[in-house]
């Protein structure tokens, strides 16, 4: 029987690489990889100080998930309340902020970056990693109907802001696009 150390480093060796793409695609800022990669492991220390509870779970990577979703939303919230610390700072101080520098071309991983949070990660979770709406639901610990209505509305946004994109250089279906995004080997520059 193996120990509870050996079955952790099992998880971590299977499963690293998967939570680290959901984090970087959860995330979406320009960090990119670094942030996703420090997200990953601070979502498998949680795990390990859970690792009697994980093992127990039914569905350890499903749990993972969860707790890689919620680190993901925990960080996007942070870096949304210093982004208003900010620009309140330079409100008061009679300077105009800068408006978002909008790319002419959207990639995928830029229109995912569009996508309110629960929208991203139901996409993100059923598309790119062929989750079911259950599995999905369950990782993000919402509703299977919630899970439904946030995946077809993003999709929908998703497709309208690729296919403006796309429409000049005639480039694939985006939903194809998102396809790959939960496959291929990870990569340290860019998924």
């Amino acid at each position: 029987m193996a120990s509870p150390n050996d079955e952790f480093h099992a998880f971590f060796e299977q499963h690293h690489a998967e939570l680290s793409r959901l984090a970087y695609l959860l995330l979406g800022g320009p960090d990119g990889a670094e942030s996703a990669d420090d997200l990953a492991a601070d979502a498998l220390v949680a795990i390990w100080h859970h690792w009697d509870r994980v093992r127990a779970a039914r569905h350890p990577l499903a749990y993972a998930r969860g707790v890689v979703a919620n680190l993901a939303r925990s960080r996007i919230r942070s870096r949304t309340r210093e982004r208003r610390r900010i620009a309140l700072f330079w409100s008061q101080h009679g300077e105009p902020a800068e408006g978002p520098d909008v790319p002419a071309m959207l990639d995928v991983r830029a229109a995912l970056r569009r996508l309110p949070y629960r929208k991203r990660a139901c996409v993100v979770l059923r598309h790119a990693f062929d989750l079911s709406e259950r599995e999905t639901a369950s990782a993000l610990g919402i509703s299977v109907g919630t899970v439904k209505s946030q995946t077809s509305r993003g999709m929908a946004e998703l497709e309208r802001m690729l296919t403006e994109a796309a429409a000049p250089t005639g480039e694939e279906d985006p939903r194809g696009l998102l396809r790959g995004l939960g496959s291929g080997p990870v990569e340290r520059r860019g998924w």
